[in-house]
């Protein structure tokens, strides 16, 4: 038997030398249905529509990449908008309603 050749130790100059990867545009699949992010006053308007407090509804986390198709939320995210608490209108699509209306609230990863 012939041994093993040794091997070459990777350069570490390559890997330095790669540029980093942009980050890869969202593109809204046709399952992920429409998110809105409501206004406080809107969202005010619903919970009293509805006869619910914010403790009884949903929640939806602020990293969920369905809200990533609501350019409202993808503006008042870059203009670092508080946005827990907030109130999101999702859009689902039904075969007996035609459209099925659902609301979440907003929450941080950490669950405040």
């Amino acid at each position: 038997m012939s041994p093993t050749p040794a091997r070459r130790p990777r350069s570490r100059a390559k890997a330095k030398a790669q540029p980093d990867k942009p980050e890869r545009p969202f593109v809204a699949h046709l399952l992920v249905p429409p998110h809105e992010l409501l206004s406080e006053q809107e969202g005010k308007e619903v919970l009293a529509a509805l006869g619910s407090g914010v403790e009884r509804l949903p929640k939806i986390l602020l990293s969920d990449p369905g809200l990533k198709t609501d350019p409202k939320f993808r503006a008042a995210r870059e203009a670092k908008e508080p946005l827990k608490g907030r109130l999101i209108r999702v859009h689902r699509p039904s075969p007996t309603a035609g459209s099925a209306v659902a609301y979440r609230l907003l929450i941080s990863a950490s669950g405040d």
